[in-house]
């Protein structure tokens, strides 16, 4: 009786759980299963989410590592999309083309440092660089076929003529 009395001192809510005492004092079955997920030992538990935290930042590593090579399918979408005629649109998107993975690679330094936790962070370091290059390639050659870059002799020399077309195509309708 005074035990029971000491309880509901104790208790400032009818509610109210101690967790702090065992199930014995608390007059709890301890033959009852533990839940799914739960663990009674500390140490396997621990080792456990040792395990899964290496495990999500080697994911998150790679998800760095790949974000670019990621974005490049929609770069070529986006360069089919904008043309090859020379206006605002295109030039502006050739322009974040180029921009971003040179932006990626001036600060090559930061990422790396949030990539040195992974076990294969070399290996994800040399996929993030080459695939901004890849990003910078795809840039330049959509410069060369939309004509913007000089990679003929006659656009740097002034006495050389440029070079002619040999023929002409067209669609259309003829009348």
């Amino acid at each position: 009786m005074a035990n029971t009395v000491n309880v509901m001192k104790n208790k400032r809510h009818k509610w109210a759980i101690d967790l702090t005492r065992s199930k014995q004092d608390r007059g709890e079955r301890s033959d009852l299963t533990a839940p799914i997920g739960y663990s009674c030992d500390r140490m396997a538990s621990e080792a456990v989410s040792r395990e899964t935290d290496s495990n999500l930042v080697a994911k998150k590593c790679w998800d760095i590592a790949l974000g670019p090579l990621k974005q490049l399918p929609m770069n070529l979408f986006l360069m089919y999309m904008a043309g090859s005629t020379i206006s605002i649109f295109p030039i502006m998107m050739v322009g974040m083309m180029v921009w971003r993975p040179i932006q990626a690679l001036m600060s090559l330094k930061t990422t790396f440092k949030l990539l040195e936790g992974s076990p294969q962070a070399y290996i994800q370091m040399f996929v993030f660089f080459v695939s901004n290059l890849l990003g910078i390639a795809l840039a330049l050659y959509k410069c060369s076929s939309m004509g913007l870059l000089p990679i003929y002799s006659s656009d740097w020399l002034s006495f050389l003529e440029p070079q002619e077309r040999m023929e002409y195509s067209g669609g259309g309708l003829s009348f």
